[in-house]
């Protein structure tokens, strides 16, 4: 593997791809270019290191290394048994594949799982008279398989457990908002840590921590132990070491506030219990406050926000969308304010036009990133834009 000049894949969720993009570019980043719910680029080992701590909106960063045209399961065999798998790993280490299969003609993803775990066991076999063990649930080495009609890739997941899994959530509340999905919608909002920051619906607390994180540039993954590139054969210690190193130097001071309301107690222990585990309680702010009885009290003021759903609080829903927009209206003068929902219907009840609509998905639920602007007497006055 050249790991000078390293292709790579970084998956993330539909609507994220910019975003994540110019991440990647200030990361170091070559050739990026945007995919449907991904980026491809070209980087060295460095850099690989580099995104997987510090990248925000990455699910999983993979790195090709086989492509080939297979036309039945015969075919897809004697192609796989022919790469040099022991360049990847070794016989004493385990292995998994995960399956992403798009095609007619391999319809069944377990069997071609299965058929690629046969290829690489009799590879070794052949070669050591040994075999590796296959380890579904903690392997040392882990491959993703994609095939797109008849084109096969095989990759090196480099990640390990999607890089949503920050390592700071303790405990959650009903239907969470996906950590990868919060960085990136508090970066489509325009939050950069100046200023001040409220989530007055802020549940199991993850926009507060991800919107903390931003503001002091900690690294997305400072909490994370492992990846797994750290199994892999080439993998430099000394190199990894000196970039988190690196990343953690340019952490920064913050003179804003973070501000969480909840009008669940439950929520707001389970909150804090995160925000503690993530080491930001001396950063954020949470307390028992009802939204529809609250008033500005920061200057200037970012809100984003994602409206519980009837699971953790019984809400009639046009009627808790419309003190949404009374409470924006009334209590929110010269404020920029975002909120994610699938529930479109119910936005009309908002009684607001959203100055921007963004389609994004939350795990299958598709949903919209709305931005509302508040302004104080007339329309017309401008907006002062936060910063």
């Amino acid at each position: 593997m050249n790991t000078d000049n390293l292709k790579i894949q970084i998956k993330t969720f539909f609507g994220l791809e910019e975003i994540l993009a110019e991440e990647v570019k200030k990361l170091g980043g070559r050739k990026v270019e945007i995919k449907n719910r991904a980026v491809n680029c070209e980087g060295d080992l460095g850099f690989l290191y580099k995104i997987n701590y510090s990248c925000r909106t990455a699910l999983k960063i993979l790195v090709p290394i086989k492509s080939f045209k297979a036309f039945d399961a015969d075919r897809f065999y004697d192609r796989l048994f022919d790469v040099q798998w022991d360049e990847y790993m070794s016989i004493d280490q385990s292995f998994a594949i995960d399956a992403t299969i798009n095609s007619e003609r391999f319809s069944h993803s377990q069997f071609m799982t299965l058929k690629m775990k046969d290829a690489i066991v009799d590879f070794f076999k052949m070669k050591y008279r040994d075999r590796p063990n296959v380890d579904s649930k903690n392997p040392d080495i882990k491959f993703h398989l994609h095939i797109d009609r008849e084109l096969v890739s095989i990759s090196l997941d480099s990640s390990g457990d999607p890089l949503f899994k920050r390592g700071y959530r303790q405990m959650q509340t009903e239907a969470p908002i996906n950590e990868v999905l919060a960085s990136g919608l508090l970066q489509i909002a325009g939050w950069d840590g100046k200023g001040n920051f409220l989530d007055p619906m802020c549940g199991s607390g993850t926009l507060l921590i991800e919107a903390a994180m931003i503001a002091l540039d900690l690294p997305a993954q400072i909490f994370r132990k492992k990846f797994a590139f750290q199994n892999w054969k080439n993998y430099d210690a000394e190199l990894f070491t000196k970039i988190k190193e690196f990343r953690i130097n340019r952490v920064k001071e913050f003179t804003g506030k973070i501000v969480g309301y909840d009008i669940d107690l439950k929520a707001l222990n389970i909150a804090k219990t995160n925000i503690e585990a993530a080491e930001l309680e001396d950063v954020i702010e949470v307390k028992k406050q009802n939204f529809f009885e609250s008033k500005k009290e920061l200057f200037p003021l970012l809100v984003v926000f994602n409206p519980p759903y009837n699971e953790r609080i019984s809400i009639e829903v046009e009627d808790f969308y419309k003190k949404i927009g009374d409470t924006f209206k009334q209590n929110y003068p010269n404020t920029l304010a975002w909120l994610i929902t699938s529930d479109l219907e119910a936005t009309k009840k908002i009684g607001l036009r959203p100055s921007r609509r963004v389609k994004l998905f939350n795990g299958k639920l598709e949903t919209r990133f709305l931005q509302y602007e508040m302004y104080e007497g007339t329309k017309k006055a401008k907006f002062d834009n936060q910063n």
